[in-house]
């Protein structure tokens, strides 16, 4: 596999959650914001020498995102007024400047718990991510700490992530 395809590769699962979470936000079924997500990704393709700093990368898959949205939901409506689309579109009006900036937050989260140690990021995960919660004891057997461990380690581990999180301007 070429370097090429290798770095396009870790593009696409750097930013596929938060892609793939703005056309679902919008109301689109999962096909419909895979197609987005693809189309996202073909334009990106076409247009990747025109995106000057690599900072400014997500905010453009974010407009770009968007864009798509209103264009899918143009697509399904034929006729596409304000008012049809807050009596039959409720969602998309939902679907503010806040929400994308929370978005944007989730996604540098993801970023920052991605950089943690691998035992850092299970604890993370185990702890903050699995619904239902998981017990001490299992958290403890699954990475490997006494139980009594678990809460020094965590707070070891979120002041790191704090720490990175804050390099990356969060």
């Amino acid at each position: 596999m070429g370097s090429a395809h290798k770095a396009w590769e870790a593009l696409i699962n750097k930013y596929k959650r938060l892609i793939y979470s703005i056309p679902i936000k919008y109301g689109a079924s999962s096909a419909d914001a895979a197609d987005i997500f693809q189309s996202v990704y073909m334009e990106l393709f076409c247009e990747l020498s025109k995106v000057q700093r690599a900072e400014s990368l997500k905010s453009w898959l974010m407009v770009v995102t968007s864009r798509k949205c209103f264009q899918w939901h143009r697509e399904k409506r034929l006729e596409f007024t304000l008012e049809n689309v807050e009596e039959e579109y409720p969602e998309v009006i939902a679907v503010s400047a806040p929400e994308i900036v929370e978005a944007e937050k989730e996604q540098l989260l993801r970023e920052g718990i991605a950089q943690l140690a691998p035992r850092c990021r299970e604890l993370v995960r185990l702890l903050f991510y699995e619904q239902p919660p998981v017990p001490y004891a299992e958290v403890a057997q699954r990475v490997g700490l006494a139980i009594g461990s678990i809460g020094f380690t965590r707070a070891r581990c979120l002041e790191r992530l704090h720490k990175i999180l804050l390099q990356m301007g969060f």
